[in-house]
């Protein structure tokens, strides 16, 4: 005989025995079984948040941040409405979730009662799996194949609808186990050799990586794949992660998401070698591709959607980077031998006064003639913000027009050291810094957010502050939608920029900040940035540093 067992305790217990340690959540009416519930899992921690845009963030900045599982809760169908921008961001990462919200009594629902929603239909565009538990007996069967699926290759995020009926009711039931599927595969041999043979073929190859090369764990392989060729590395064009070791004398840099320029870096290659998913993914159209004209592809990664999804691949192989990487270095090795080793030292030569960290080095001697300016010039200021960072410091990137030399300037030493804004849905660095602290808590973490950006999930900062986190909040104060203002401008010659402000009245951060229970600061005085930045980084606690910046486009 089974031992009897409530949904809301079976669902925990579930919960913690596929590896979750935290429950992100806003808790309401259907949610309250497990509100009951989590005083008999003392073990499990509650992280609420005051929104569910927010939960989601948090929860997505901890799997980012920990590369593990989590799970959030929201409340019925507006809860799951309110979510639905932070799990279009976690879908777009392919962030492993188990994403759940309360529904009403199977029956009741029928009657559609206030807040009644089909949530299965609402979750499944955005998720890699939607289900509603109509047994109390399948919830075990629900939420382990919820976590493996969520966990597999290509990850992403899962959606149960739990009815308050099945929480709430009682049942001898086997909790099953957990499953986890082994995806570290690599090519056949053959594929392999030809794959190698295509590389040394190439006389000018380019690499371009993306997010993999951090699910993966393979930064190492990675750079010495390049170096080993001799070829220029680039992060794709949209670098929301470390994708690629900064200090390597391979990396130049990160490809621009404006075709033309994406375009120009590309031509003098004659072969790109696509680590990862989509390599030029671009934000605004252009009649001009970024692709330039008869420039090969081959590609490596498990997101099999994204391999040459926009561009044909001489070579494409549906494998895991670090084992194949791992694999394909040696028989580059051997096939190249010392003609290989020859010609990379001297392409490695040849990129020495272009890549990273020459480039670093000249634009910081740009950046500082702008020292005295005021208003503050936003690359001064993120030039001030990486020099005050400790080196093990972690930092999530919002900043968008503010942040545009960040990854110019602080270098990616390991896979969780840099989180940045993926999908361009706004609002969520600084709710997934939040979660990247969680995931961290032997690691400052610093936020760089614009206004417009921090004004969607502001109240974040409450949970900082209740969970004592070592997050600095660097708030670049502009005034408005740089972005959009700067865009308009461009494209339409139009700087009538109407609804794209935010001065009458100003907003006041360090005021928010501080009425969410955080410590904070204005800086207006360029002189005083370095040290105020400094002297936050270097105290324990949640505190918010706004600095005003020059908003002119």
């Amino acid at each position: 005989m089974k031992n009897k067992i409530t949904g809301r305790s079976a669902f925990l217990a579930l919960l913690k025995d596929e590896g979750i340690t935290h429950l992100f959540g806003n808790p309401g009416t259907t949610e309250l079984p497990i509100m009951h519930a989590l005083k008999d899992h003392p073990d499990l921690t509650y992280v609420m948040a005051m929104q569910e845009s927010l939960v989601v963030a948090i929860a997505d900045g901890y799997s980012r941040a920990s590369g593990k599982l989590v799970a959030c809760n929201v409340h019925v169908a507006p809860g799951l409405g309110n979510a639905m921008g932070s799990l279009y961001n976690a879908q777009f990462t392919g962030t492993p979730m188990i994403l759940t919200a309360g529904q009403q009594e199977q029956g009741h629902g029928l009657m559609e009662p206030v807040l009644y929603g089909p949530l299965v239909r609402m979750a499944e565009p955005l998720v890699k799996w939607a289900v509603e538990v109509t047994r109390l007996e399948d919830l075990p069967r629900v939420v382990r194949r919820a976590a493996k699926v969520a966990t597999t290759p290509p990850t992403g995020p899962v959606f149960i609808s739990l009815p308050g009926d099945i929480l709430n009711s009682e049942a001898g039931i086997d909790l099953g186990r957990s499953t986890r599927i082994d995806a570290r595969t690599k090519p056949s041999d053959d594929a392999l050799r030809a794959f190698a043979a295509r590389l040394l073929k190439a006389e000018r190859p380019v690499i371009v990586t993306m997010d993999e090369v951090v699910k993966s764990d393979a930064l190492k392989e990675a750079a010495e794949l390049a170096e080993l060729l001799g070829a220029a590395a680039y992060q794709s064009s949209t670098p929301y992660g470390s994708h690629f070791l900064s200090d390597s004398p391979s990396f130049v840099g990160t490809l621009a998401r404006v075709q033309k320029a994406a375009r120009d870096t590309l031509a003098p290659s004659d072969l790109l070698i696509a680590l990862g998913g989509d390599p030029l993914r671009m934000s605004v159209h252009s009649e001009v591709d970024a692709l330039p004209d008869g420039l090969g592809i081959v590609q490596v990664g498990l997101a099999d959607w994204e391999i040459a999804k926009n561009y044909g691949a001489e070579i494409a192989l549906k494998a895991e980077l670090k084992e194949t990487l791992r694999a394909l270095i040696p028989v580059l090795k051997e096939l190249g031998g010392t003609t290989l080793a020859s010609r990379a030292r001297q392409r490695l030569a040849e990129l020495a006064p272009k890549n990273w960290t020459a480039r670093r080095a000249a634009l910081i001697e740009q950046i500082s003639k702008s020292a005295g300016r005021t208003p503050i010039d936003p690359d001064f200021l993120v030039l001030q913000m990486v020099e005050a960072m400790p080196d093990h410091a972690i930092l999530v990137d919002e900043g968008l027009t503010s942040s545009r030399q960040i990854t110019a300037l602080r270098p990616h030493r390991d896979r969780y050291g840099y989180h940045g804004l993926a999908s361009g849905g706004i609002g969520w660095g600084l709710p997934a810094s939040v979660g990247v602290s969680i995931a961290n808590s032997d690691r400052p973490v610093v936020c760089f957010s614009g206004d417009g950006s921090a004004m969607y999930s502001i109240q974040a900062l409450w949970t900082a502050a209740h969970h004592k986190l070592p997050l600095n909040v660097v708030i670049a104060n502009n005034g408005g939608y740089r972005i959009i203002k700067q865009r308009l401008l461009a494209f339409h010659g139009d700087d009538n920029y109407v609804g794209m402000d935010f001065v009458d009245p100003p907003v006041d951060f360090a005021g928010i900040a501080k009425a969410l229970g955080c410590e904070a600061i204005r800086v207006s005085d360029p002189r005083e940035l370095k040290a105020a930045l400094a002297s936050a980084f270097g105290r324990p606690g949640t505190k918010l540093i706004e600095v005003m910046v020059d908003g002119k486009v």
